[in-house]
């Protein structure tokens, strides 16, 4: 099973910016979050979108993971982004000038297991999570988020039963005057799911 956030996750005692700053830009059109770090929870019960496409709030998407022993359906749901401040992400990354401007958007997935084989060594789903600001691919910062309030860590997930959820937890360096935050998630070689986050 790849787990390929890793390597360089256990390598650096400081969040490591995976994806350069002044190359944040994506293919994908969306819209951002920024400057508000109280963005609406996920309703209690979420409906289903039928493919890739944008979702309403607390809306889930369903799809697809190969894993090992197999392959996966999950339940997804994009909950909130939490933004912060630009002091907190020059704290967070080893150069503070590669933050200037910047600020950490935090999102937190809930990702449940509705069908295939039970896991029993972590899990490989939250890899097809990113986030966008303003239409532009943010900067992962790889280690940055494990320890947050209500975040868990997808590496320390030994054992996972259909039925059981977990929420996973990416946080990505984006512009600080960003006015919309957008979630993505995506099977592999699947059309994204879009869970928007407008700020006030």
């Amino acid at each position: 099973m790849p787990h390929h956030k890793t390597a360089l996750r256990l390598a650096a005692p400081v969040a490591v910016l995976a994806l350069a700053l002044t190359a944040c830009g994506g293919s994908d059109d969306t819209d951002a979050d920024a400057k508000n770090p109280a963005s609406p929870e996920a309703s209690a019960s979420p409906s289903r979108a039928a493919s890739g496409g944008d979702l309403g709030t607390g809306e889930s998407a369903t799809g697809k993971v190969a894993e090992d022993p197999g392959e996966v359906t999950y339940e997804v749901v994009a909950q909130k982004v939490e933004v912060g401040t630009e002091a907190e992400a020059a704290e967070a990354v080893a150069d503070a000038a590669d933050a200037k401007g910047k600020v950490l958007a935090t999102a937190h997935v809930k990702y449940t297991h509705r069908g295939g084989p039970a896991l029993t060594d972590g899990s490989s789903v939250h890899d097809g999570t990113t986030v966008f600001a303003d239409g532009q691919r943010g900067g992962i910062l790889i280690g940055a988020s494990e320890d947050d309030p209500g975040c868990e860590d997808p590496y320390d997930v030994d054992s996972w039963k259909q039925g059981e959820s977990h929420v996973f937890c990416e946080t990505y360096v984006i512009p600080a005057g960003a006015t919309s935050v957008e979630v993505h998630w995506e099977e592999e070689d699947g059309e994204p799911y879009v869970w928007k986050f407008p700020q006030k």
